[in-house]
C-alpha cells in the first residue's frame, strides 16, 4: 500500500493509502501521538495513520462506530449504533474493546449515532439519526455526555441527518448542520459553557444557496467553519458571520469530514464517501490531505467534566 500518492490538482492534495471507505467519518489528529485516526460507518472500521513510520492500520468492531473524540487515557469515545462507547484498541490485533458509557432514553430502534466530537470543555456531543431515513425523517435528537452527569435529554431535535458540530475558538458559539437533500442548512447557537447548553438556534448557512450538502466540519483559529460539501466535490470556508470567503475543488464527488492536524495544525484531513458516488468516480472513500493555509483549532479530549 503506497501510504501517500500525490493528486494532480491546486492545491496539492495527496491520497492516504489506497482504501476506499464506504462512509469515512470523523478524521481526528492525535497531537500526543503524532497520529491521525478516522472511522469507517458502514465497514465498521477504525483506520490509524502514523505518517512518521509510515504505516496505516485498521481494527474492525462489532457495531458501527460513527464518531470518535480521544479521551485523556488514550482511549476513544464514540457514538456508535446501541450508545455511546469508550473504545480500547488493542495494539498487538486488530480487536477493539467496547464498554458502553451511555445510551439515549429515547428508543435506538433503527437508529444509530452520526457526527460528534467534544466541545471546549472536553464533554462529548453527538446525534442520533434513523438507518433509513425514509421510514421516519425528522426523528433524530442531539445529546451531551459527560462522566459526572452521564446522557442528556434531547437538546436538539427533530433532526434528519445531523453534522457538522463544532464551536468557536471560545467556545461560545456552537455550530449544527442537517445534510439531508430537504434541509442543507448550518445552524449557529449561542452556547453557556458553564452549563453546556445551546440556545438561541438561527440559520448560520443556507447551503441551499452554495454547492453541496453540509457535511462534517471543523473551525480554524481565525474562527472560520469549514465544511465539506457532500456531492459538489468541494470544501467551503465560512467566516464567523456566515459568508462564503474560500472553495478548494476536491478529486472526488462526496468528501464527508474534515478535520485539522500535523505539527503546524494546518494540514486538512478529509475523508469521503463510496457509497452513492457518481460512476467513474475513482477516488470515492479515499482519504485526502492537504495544506489548508491556515491553522485548525485542536480537538479537546473528553474529559467527563
Amino acid at each position: 500500500m503506497a501510504i501517500l500518492a500525490s493528486i494532480g490538482t491546486t492545491p496539492s492534495i495527496d491520497r492516504v493509502g489506497d482504501m476506499a471507505c464506504v462512509v469515512g467519518e470523523s478524521p481526528l489528529w492525535c497531537a500526543r501521538h503524532a497520529h491521525w485516526y478516522w472511522v469507517d460507518i458502514a465497514g465498521r472500521a477504525i483506520w490509524r495513520f502514523d505518517p512518521a513510520a509510515a504505516t496505516v492500520r485498521s481494527w474492525q468492531s462489532a457495531e458501527m462506530v460513527a464518531c470518535i473524540a480521544l479521551d485523556e487515557q488514550g482511549d476513544l469515545v464514540a457514538g456508535m449504533e446501541s450508545g455511546i462507547f469508550r473504545l480500547r484498541l488493542d495494539e498487538a490485533g486488530a480487536a477493539v474493546e467496547a464498554t458502553r458509557l451511555a445510551t439515549p432514553a429515547v428508543s435506538m430502534a433503527g437508529m444509530r449515532f452520526n457526527d460528534g466530537r467534544c466541545d471546549r470543555q472536553g464533554r462529548f456531543w453527538s446525534g442520533t439519526m434513523a438507518l433509513d431515513p425514509a421510514l421516519d425523517p425528522a426523528c433524530g435528537n442531539l445529546y451531551r455526555y459527560s462522566a459526572h452527569a452521564g446522557i442528556s435529554a434531547p437538546l436538539v431535535s427533530n433532526l434528519v441527518t445531523q453534522n457538522g458540530l463544532a464551536w468557536s475558538p471560545d467556545g461560545r458559539t456552537m455550530y449544527l448542520s442537517d445534510s439531508h437533500a430537504s434541509r442543507r442548512l448550518v445552524w449557529a447557537f449561542d452556547y453557556d459553557i458553564d452549563s453546556a447548553t445551546p440556545s438561541g438556534q438561527r440559520v448560520f448557512v443556507d447551503m441551499n444557496r452554495h454547492p453541496g450538502r453540509p457535511d462534517g466540519a471543523a473551525i480554524d483559529v481565525d474562527g472560520c467553519y469549514w465544511t465539506c460539501a457532500n456531492d459538489a466535490g468541494q470544501l467551503h470556508r465560512f467566516t464567523p458571520a456566515g459568508k462564503l470567503d474560500r472553495s478548494i475543488a476536491l478529486p472526488l464527488a462526496k468528501p464527508s469530514m474534515c478535520s485539522f492536524g500535523g505539527a503546524d495544525m494546518k494540514t486538512l484531513l478529509v475523508t469521503s464517501i463510496s457509497a452513492g458516488a457518481p460512476a467513474g468516480d475513482l477516488l470515492a472513500g479515499a482519504v485526502l490531505m492537504l495544506d489548508a493555509g491556515v491553522a485548525g483549532m485542536p480537538e479537546q479530549r473528553f474529559a467527563g467534566a
